[in-house]
């Protein structure tokens, strides 16, 4: 509609039109759009940064789909920036729709962001400090605020500026909620459900459109009197801001100024002030270069559940009662009854009738206009989940939060990264979605591997969009399974990550390499060698090998070279999945185990009990990794074993070594079949003898037959393993048990249920000690004849006490169960 079609409106005499809103009220926005279609305004000015202006048109494609929100981030920061979300119920998306399907102006008016992330640089963050949800910093994510920004956007103190006009007692107070202020002089415990009450359940279009807004103003008017800026201090500066703003519309347009903005700005865009004072309180504020663009958001970052203050706690509820056009507590109901169905739970139309029913009964009891989310949640409950939590929280989740992630155009600014991620995403099928699901990859594919090499890319450079999780029913190097979830604040990853390059491969390669040259440890930079052949970064890999190169020959701690030695031989796995060059790193990782080779003797010599237990993990990784190594084919060296064989033997042997590192080296050469049952067995004898002080024996059992390495089963299938180790601890002496018994729990409390409990059996049934005779077929092997009736009488007090029984019948069910 052109201005000469347009109906006349407010002339620029009778002064501006001020809208005053709560963010993401579905309420406010038909309201709003009732407001405007009465006024007929000749421009709309909008609560937020003026450097949008340019993306104003961009609201109207028809690839626009809300919840979106308006980034600004630090050109030479990208990591600094701020949201300004909008969803299709949000006030300032309608008054943006209705001004583009009218032909009418639309302009942002609030303090610019040039200032906003300026600001938030300077000063550190206070922390998380309660905002109203009538009124919005854009630069702070506050509890209840309309448009937080993320970190490390911060709401600072501004500097001292002269003030319009000295605050009112009680302004120096805690920061006040203006909805709790109202909703408690109401007589309500909740201004969730004092809002719904007097505008949700208010119908649009009835009587003076304007009239809402009047008493909401008045309302405001009463508090700002009160509580000044209600420790709001900022706002001082965003408001003056808007007034000057308003001033320049209303001199250039004189069909009339709409301007819709958060309630509790309004008085102050109401009052008298000289443009002198506005500009004043805007002298001298820091500036930053800025870039701004609309990005996808979700309702779960509009709800408080996700730790993202925007001002609801239900975005899905309010989207239902914005777009229901009549019965929306009926629709409601039908809506929980379809996600119930489709968890395969019961429900019929009976259900949905009742509780409807039930709905508008408790909104009559408790005195409210019409049902609300507390009534229909009540009634959800009763009816469809027979009481029960559990299917209400998926209600709570996948509807009255809701999953919704937004679109925009591809015409939208965008940094070059941010494209090229989008092309990838289009050509692979691999869409962001706001609800996390799992992706099975199988590599031996084309697009799986590509899938596969782009999100390790995007890993890389900090963009978390999937998270690795282990396979179900294969553990082969071909087959990779993700946890994906695309949160909005991976825009402003992206952003940030772009300053290593264009696409993603240059940048992750970029960014690969920038790693290595800042790796710490050793360990760092062959994590980062295995992160490249998973993403499949060719440029980058040289640069990280020769760093790996120079930074293994220069450390000489053992520790150090055994906990890099895995990442490295997983790499060559990695690298025949995906037919990678490996030649270079399996030089390196023979190498690397050579220097471990000589070096772990000596460096196991002399340990305490806590470094022996962290150097018997780095004897478990390297005997894994020289196992791997040893079958590679791009290793070349099948001597390796060979020569780690031989450093368990030496490490078995010397006594200087701590018990835990030569018990484990000797179930490792038994395990490998390097060394005979007799002879450990034997070794196990001589360790076990009264001559070695309990604590080192304990020591020795845990690195033999402890750290989930199947030893329950060998001393379940070894009767002689077991017989020495029940001989051995029967034997220590008091004043030593209680020392070696939290060893020995440790190391027996790893085992599964299942092996506990035969181990129990066969000692309860009682060993035979090493050497000890049997009758043929008198027992079971290893096993005395007969019934010890001296160790059962021993235990019969204890169990008479604990199950009440006289000492005679506790002994004949004893010997009952034995037989």
């Amino acid at each position: 509609m052109t201005t000469e079609e347009r109906p006349a409106g407010r002339g620029a005499g009778a002064g501006p039109v001020l809208l005053g809103v709560r963010h993401h009220g579905p309420g406010s926005a038909r309201a709003v759009r009732a407001a405007l279609e009465a006024a007929r305004p000749g421009v709309v000015l909008i609560e937020g940064p003026p450097e949008a202006d340019a993306l104003i048109p961009l609201a109207a494609d028809e690839e626009m789909r809300p919840p979106v929100a308006l980034l600004a981030h630090a050109v030479d920061e990208p990591g600094r920036s701020a949201f300004w979300p909008l969803a299709e119920f949000s006030p300032e998306w309608v008054a943006l729709r209705w001004a583009l399907e009218h032909g009418v102006p639309a302009r942002f008016i609030d303090l610019p962001a040039t200032h906003t992330l300026a600001w938030g640089r300077r000063e550190d963050e206070e922390g998380a400090r309660g905002e109203s949800p009538l009124d919005a910093d854009p630069a702070q994510p506050a509890d209840g605020d309309h448009a937080p920004g993320t970190a490390p956007a911060r709401e600072p103190e501004p500097e001292p500026q002269p003030q319009p006009e000295p605050e009112p007692d009680g302004a120096d107070e805690v920061r006040i909620d203006p909805l709790a202020v109202l909703a408690d002089a109401a007589g309500y415990d909740d201004p969730e459900r004092w809002w719904e009450d007097v505008v949700e359940h208010r119908g649009a279009g009835q009587g003076d459109a304007l009239a809402p807004f009047t008493a909401l103003e008045e309302a405001m008017a009463a508090l700002r009197e009160t509580y000044g800026s209600g420790g709001h201090d900022r706002d001082l500066v965003r408001e003056a801001c808007m007034r000057l703003q308003l001033r320049s519309a209303q001199r250039e347009f004189e069909d009339g100024v709409a301007v819709v903005c958060g309630a509790w700005h309004v008085p102050a865009l109401r009052r008298k002030t000289t443009v002198a004072a506005d500009k004043a309180l805007l002298k001298g504020l820091p500036k930053v270069k800025t870039d701004m663009t609309w990005v996808p958001w979700t309702h779960r970052r509009l709800s408080r559940v996700s730790g993202y203050g925007a001002g609801i706690d239900s975005p899905g509820w309010y989207g239902h009662l914005f777009s229901a056009p009549d019965r929306p507590v009926e629709r409601w109901m039908t809506k929980v009854a379809g996600l119930l169905r489709a968890e395969d739970r019961i429900i019929s139309s009976a259900h949905v009738i009742e509780a409807v029913r039930l709905a508008e009964t408790l909104a009559a009891m408790r005195g409210r206009p019409l049902p609300g989310l507390s009534e229909s949640t009540d009634a959800v409950r009763a009816v469809m989940c027979e009481g029960s939590d559990v299917p209400l929280a998926l209600v709570h989740d996948r509807l009255v939060v809701g999953d919704v992630l937004g679109e925009v155009p591809s015409t939208a600014p965008a940094v070059p990264l941010q494209r090229d991620l989008t092309r990838l995403q289009r050509r692979l099928r691999l869409k962001p979605e706001a609800l996390e699901r799992e992706l099975e990859l199988d590599l031996r594919k084309e697009n799986d591997a590509a899938r596969s090499r782009l999100l390790h890319r995007l890993r890389l450079l900090g963009i978390a969009w999937g998270e690795p999780a282990a396979s179900r029913g294969s553990t082969g190097t071909f087959r990779e399974t993700w946890r994906l979830r695309w949160e909005p604040e991976l825009s402003v990853r992206v952003a940030e990550a772009g300053v290593w390059g264009t696409t993603v491969l240059s940048a992750a390669t970029a960014k690969a390499e920038a790693d290595a040259v800042t790796a710490e440890g050793l360990a760092d930079v062959t994590a980062l060698a295995e992160r490249c052949l998973l993403a499949e970064l060719p440029d980058a890999l040289p640069t990280v090998m020769r760093i790996l190169a120079d930074r293994a020959a220069l450390d000489s701690d053992v520790g150090h070279l055994a906990q890099a030695l895995p990442a490295l031989v997983r790499s060559l796995r990695y690298g025949d999945v995906r037919g990678t060059d490996t030649g270079a790193l399996g030089e390196v990782a023979a190498g690397l185990a050579e220097r471990v080779f000589v070096g772990l003797p000596p460096a196991c010599a002399a340990l305490d009990a806590d470094a022996a237990e962290e150097m018997r993990r780095h004897v478990d990784a390297v005997h894994g990794a020289v196992g791997l190594l040893g079958d590679a084919p791009a290793a070349g060296h099948g001597h390796l074993r060979a020569r780690w064989q031989s450093v368990l033997r030496v490490l078995s042997g010397r006594d200087t070594v701590p018990g835990v590192i030569r018990g484990r080296a000797v179930r490792l050469l038994l395990d490998d079949g390097e060394l005979a049952q007799d002879e450990a067995a034997r070794l196990m004898g001589l360790v076990l003898s009264p001559g070695t002080p309990p604590a080192d024996a304990a020591a020795w059992i845990e690195g033999f037959v402890g750290g989930g390495s199947g030893g329950g089963m060998l001393l379940v299938h070894d009767e002689r393993l077991l017989g020495l180790v029940d001989a051995w601890l029967t034997g220590v002496p008091v004043e030593a048990f209680t020392d070696v018994l939290p060893l020995l729990r440790r190391t027996f409390s790893a085992y599964e249920p299942g092996v506990r409990r035969t181990l129990g059996e066969l000692v309860r049934r009682g060993p035979a000690a090493p050497g000890a005779a049997t009758a043929a077929g008198a027992a079971i092997p290893g096993f005395a004849a007969e019934l010890d009736t001296a160790r059962a009488d021993a235990v019969l007090p204890v169990v008479r006490l604990l199950l009440g029984l006289d000492e005679m019948d506790t002994r004949n069910d004893l010997v009952g169960v034995e037989r």
